[in-house]
């Protein structure tokens, strides 16, 4: 009864027609957005950002929730017709997306992708009201203890459980704890490290910080690349009929992708990235014909997209049930809700059900407007993928900078964005892991701010936080995570050691 009311609650709210305006908005510009090589849909949430500022906190969570999985939605198009991913959890969607295209199937492979996320989406909203809930009344339970525990354990598996080089993206965690300090220290009110700028005295604007490190970078990125647009095949809506055999291979991949976007987007710091790999090769494991698998099957493209928007929608569990961002861009969407005022975790459900209960009603109404505007309007996408570069880049930069203006009317802002930029290039350049700074800045003051409460209530004695069941475990498993890490880097350097060893003797 209580899942039935809660479905009451979300749709009153979900089905104004202010928020059905603005969730059409989120998923067209998403889609859009996230068809472009180079932009992404980190990049889009945090570009269109300052336009939710004068929005109803739920309209602005409607809005850019509808942008995320649009995005991920529309990046599966430039995969199948360009070979150049929308998103990095679009990468996979390649291997087989692009090889169909170069066999007059390109079609068949749109409309598979568009199904296979449709359905990878429902599930995970299901699984969002169905564990919602449960890990409510269990979070109800945290003290500033457990709090400080679960959210070091957060910064610590964002950095080290899905980046290749996990020291990197410890460094990264903690160059975004650092940015997070600056300002007013959270007790005494004193400022800190702000180097002598007025304007920092508040803190860095997290939306100068987000545009700059995803918007700007890529940008540049893209720019110095300078890829070359390829022919893009004619698609209608007569090609994108798969035949009978298609359909009865596509059924299950479908639902295992579903499972495993849902368990992975729900564990904190993984998102859909991880799980559209893992999707794919359990896929070509299973497969009676691995041959054919980087040569245009169809598995290899439903799987991993039903697994993306599944973890999508399942990433809002951990980051709207126990403010623990479930991916870097969740961590925009997390800062969005402080902006609004509006504290994420365990008290949101009771608090502000409207928000909560509205925001995951939004995702049935945003998957089945995406349905609609994927299949009979795939021609309009496909025609804007020819827009130069040298025109579209220009303008997004003008974007921005606007956008960062009108936050706080602060010329320091926009040259923060330009700095950022540049420093996301350079890192970009150095194989650093950028998502890890974003989730750093947002953590790393409640971390602070946790941790500080929890040794004032137990008078400096942190045994006792050790003492606790809850936090004393969470804290052991970051400690096991961190020496698990470390273990795996230097197995990892000794094996490239012999290596080299091997090769000198030859």
């Amino acid at each position: 009864m209580d899942v039935w009311a809660n479905i009451v609650i979300g749709f009153d709210t979900a089905l104004s027609p202010t928020n059905l305006i603005y969730c059409l908005l989120g998923v067209s510009l998403g889609t859009f957005f996230g068809m472009l090589p180079g932009i992404g849909s980190l990049a889009a949430v945090s570009m269109l950002l300052p336009i939710t500022f004068y929005l109803e906190p739920t309209t602005a969570l409607v809005m850019l929730a509808g942008v995320y999985y649009g995005a991920e939605y529309g990046g599966s198009t430039s995969s199948i017709l360009l070979n150049l991913p929308g998103t990095p959890s679009n990468a996979v969607t390649c291997l087989d997306g692009y090889p169909m295209s170069q066999q007059g199937r390109a079609g068949v492979a749109l409309f598979s992708t568009t199904i296979a996320s449709f359905i990878g989406g429902t599930l995970g909203v299901i699984a969002l009201y169905l564990l919602a809930p449960l890990i409510v009344r269990w979070a109800l339970a945290f003290g500033p203890a457990e709090y400080f525990a679960i959210m070091l354990f957060g910064l610590v598996a964002a950095a080290t459980v899905t980046q290749d080089a996990p020291a990197k993206g410890l460094a990264m965690v903690v160059l975004g704890m650092l940015l997070g300090t600056v300002g007013a220290d959270i007790t005494s009110g004193v400022p800190r490290f702000h180097f002598g700028f007025f304007e920092l005295r508040d803190g860095i604007n997290f939306i100068a910080l987000a545009m700059g490190l995803f918007g700007v970078s890529e940008i540049i990125l893209s720019i110095a690349q300078s890829v070359d647009k390829p022919f893009i095949q004619k698609v209608t809506l007569r090609s994108m009929v798969p035949t009978r055999d298609e359909v009865r291979r596509s059924v299950m991949p479908v639902f295992r992708g579903a499972g495993i976007g849902g368990f992975f987007g729900a564990l904190p710091g993984t998102g859909p990235s991880i799980a559209t790999f893992i999707g794919y090769a359990i896929e070509k494991r299973l497969s009676s014909t691995p041959e054919r698998f980087g040569k245009g099957a169809i598995e290899g493209i439903v799987s991993p997209e039903s697994a993306n928007n599944a973890a999508v929608q399942a990433a809002f569990i951990p980051t709207m049930t126990l403010g623990i961002p479930g991916s870097a861009t969740m961590a925009v969407m997390m800062g969005a809700l402080l902006i609004h005022g509006i504290q994420p975790g365990p008290q949101l459900m009771n608090q502000n059900p409207d928000i909560f209960w509205g925001l995951a009603a939004s995702f049935w109404i945003g998957n089945l407007l995406l349905l609609i505007l994927n299949i009979p309007l795939i021609g309009l996408w496909v025609r804007m993928l020819k827009i130069p570069y040298g025109v579209l880049y220009p303008a997004v930069i003008c974007f921005i900078c606007i956008g960062v203006y009108t936050v706080r009317t602060s010329t320091f802002d926009v040259f923060l964005v330009l700095f950022f930029g540049l420093m996301g290039y350079v890192l970009r350049l150095l194989r650093f892991e950028l998502a890890p700074i974003l989730i750093g800045f947002i953590l790393g003051p409640m971390v602070e701010e946790n941790f500080k409460r929890a040794m004032l209530i137990y008078r400096g004695d942190f045994g006792e936080i050790m003492g606790r069941p809850i936090s004393g475990t969470l804290l052991a498993m970051t400690a096991a995570l961190l020496v698990w890490t470390f273990w795996s880097v230097m197995r990892a350097r000794r094996r490239e050691i012999r290596r080299e060893a091997r090769w000198a003797d030859d």
